[in-house]
C-alpha cells in the first residue's frame, strides 16, 4: 500500500520517489504539481486565492504567488533545481454565478495568477485542466510525474 499524503486548503506537501499527492474539492482554487524529474521530487499545493495582500502573510500557500515561490524555495532545498522544475495544474473553476460583484470570477484571476506566477519563477507549465464550473480532485505520482484529474460525471483524465 502506497502512501498517500492529503494536500488541503492552503496546505503544501512533498515526496520522493513514491507514494501518491492528492487534493480534493478543487472549485475556484488550483492544485499545482511541481516536479523535478531527474530527482523525482514533487510538491503539490492547493492556493485559494491570487495574490497574498494579508498584512502578516501568514499561510503563503493560501496563494499563488506566495506559495509558488516559498514551494520552489524548499524543493531548491532538497535538491531540486529551477532549470527542471515543471508544473501541471488542475481547478481554477467558475463555481457560482456572481451577479454585480467586484471579486468577478475568482477562478479565472486564479489561473492567470498561476501562470503569471510560473512564468515568473521561470517554470515550464507541461499540462493544465483548468476553468469549467466542475470541482476537481487532483492526484499526483511522484514516482513518474503523472498526474491525475477526476471530476464527477466525467472520466479521468491524465494531465
Amino acid at each position: 500500500m502506497e502512501t498517500k499524503l492529503t494536500i488541503g486548503i492552503a496546505d503544501m506537501k512533498m515526496a520522493k520517489g513514491s507514494g501518491m499527492l492528492i487534493t480534493y474539492a478543487l472549485g475556484s482554487c488550483i492544485g499545482i504539481c511541481l516536479y523535478d524529474p531527474l530527482i523525482k521530487l514533487a510538491a503539490m499545493i492547493h492556493i485559494m486565492l491570487p495574490l497574498n495582500m494579508e498584512a502578516g502573510r501568514q499561510n503563503t500557500m493560501k496563494y499563488a504567488d506566495t506559495g509558488i515561490r516559498e514551494t520552489l524555495k524548499q524543493m531548491e532545498a532538497k535538491g531540486a533545481s529551477r532549470a527542471r522544475i515543471v508544473a501541471k495544474i488542475a481547478g481554477g473553476a467558475k463555481m457560482f454565478e456572481v451577479n454585480g460583484g467586484s471579486l468577478g470570477n475568482i477562478g479565472q484571476r486564479n489561473i492567470d495568477s498561476v501562470h503569471l506566477n510560473l512564468k515568473k519563477e521561470g517554470i515550464r507549465l507541461l499540462k493544465e485542466d483548468v476553468g469549467g464550473s466542475v470541482a476537481r480532485t487532483l492526484l499526483f505520482d511522484p514516482s513518474n510525474g503523472m498526474a491525475c484529474v477526476r471530476c464527477y460525471g466525467r472520466p479521468e483524465l491524465i494531465i
